[in-house]
């Protein structure tokens, strides 16, 4: 068993001996429904994890059984919906799915040129971040905790280089949220292709390019197969799924049993960015020992411009007519003012260190 699982054992542990014997029998069954098919992994794996580490807390008293999108058939944005109104008392899912019911609840996800997903989870936890995001859906009767990161998802593939802006105008892109009302206003295409049909889409040339997550995840969906430009990342830095609880049931909770509830949810959004991680590496290693004809590529500072001015136009669009939105993104840029120059301080300056030293 590696590091991580053994701390999550003895959390697991802890907080078995903190819930009371009578709070022990206790029965209750949920069930949880993920916006991802079952296969998807890591995502796939919250679910199950979430629900292990549940049940190991009471004695197998708590039980949360889970369903795959191939199970329960519904859309991204109606998993909400669904939760809202008790067919399920959990979700996992990523809060931009849903950004036509309230356009706030993106930043509980990302934003293009946003945080990394360190300041991002100082932001949750110390910098107001998690009051904010009960105060947003508190609307839709439902708790929202933090439920993993991936990390900073990568600017897509594209059947050709992108060498100026030139080469975004036309250009036919499935690419969702606020990075495609960015890129729409940059001339783009947007459009939004259901997951099983994108390699289709992208090999026939239906699209011409198409952001999706990373290598991890990327690669089991082979468009390294059929385009040779893979872009960094800017639209979703920091990507936090979510654990959605329906606020009735949670509140007729035991307080034993709210609390193990929220405990494993930060235990495993810790293991499932980990997880990202992971994947990310790994794939990526394959990708380059297998496919060395891949391109990675940034795009030019005169196309990032373009796009960073584009993004603070849809923003501050959205701020001016929404003060629910403006209060969130006020606050997320504070934390900014802080976080960044620590950010590069450590992160930034160290791997410059660690390059010199290296070569």
């Amino acid at each position: 068993m590696n590091r991580l699982g053994r701390m999550l054992l003895c959390l697991a542990a802890v907080m078995l001996l903190a819930v009371p014997a009578l709070a022990q029998e206790q029965k209750v069954r949920w069930k949880l429904a993920m916006s991802w098919t079952s296969t998807l992994e890591p995502l796939s794996q919250a679910g199950p994890w979430l629900a292990q580490m549940v049940s190991d807390m009471t004695d197998g008293n708590f039980e949360i059984r889970f369903e795959g999108a191939e199970k329960h058939k519904a859309a991204l944005g109606d998993l909400l919906d669904m939760v809202r109104g008790g067919q399920f008392e959990m979700g996992h899912s990523a809060s931009y799915y849903w950004k036509g019911k309230d356009v706030t609840t993106t930043f509980f996800t990302t934003a293009p040129f946003d945080m990394t997903a360190a300041e991002q989870y100082g932001w949750y936890y110390y910098g107001g971040g998690l009051e904010l995001m009960q105060k947003v859906y508190s609307k839709f009767d439902v708790y929202s905790f933090p439920g993993g990161n991936t990390g900073v998802q990568m600017g897509g593939w594209f059947r050709k280089e992108i060498t100026s802006l030139d080469d975004l105008k036309g250009l036919k892109m499935r690419i969702p949220g606020l990075a495609g009302e960015v890129f729409a206003k940059l001339g783009v295409n947007v459009t939004n292709i259901a997951p099983g049909e994108l390699y289709t889409a992208l090999d026939r040339g239906t699209i011409d390019a198409l952001e999706w997550v990373g290598p991890g995840m990327d690669i089991k969906m082979g468009f390294h197969k059929i385009t040779p430009y893979y872009y960094a990342g800017w639209q979703e830095p920091a990507s936090e799924l979510q654990f959605l609880v329906n606020k009735a049931a949670f509140d007729k909770l035991p307080k034993s049993y709210q609390t193990v509830l929220t405990t494993a949810m930060q235990a495993i959004a810790l293991k499932m960015t980990a997880a990202n991680f992971e994947a990310n590496a790994r794939a990526w290693e394959q990708m380059k020992a297998e496919l060395p004809t891949i391109n990675m590529m940034i795009f030019p500072e005169p196309v990032l411009k373009a796009m960073k001015a584009a993004s603070d136009e849809v923003l501050e669009g959205y701020a001016a007519e929404n003060a629910e939105f403006k209060e969130v993104y006020e606050s997320r840029k504070a934390y900014l003012v802080t976080a960044r120059p620590w950010t590069k301080v450590s992160e930034q300056y160290y791997l410059e260190t660690a390059d010199v030293v290296s070569e």
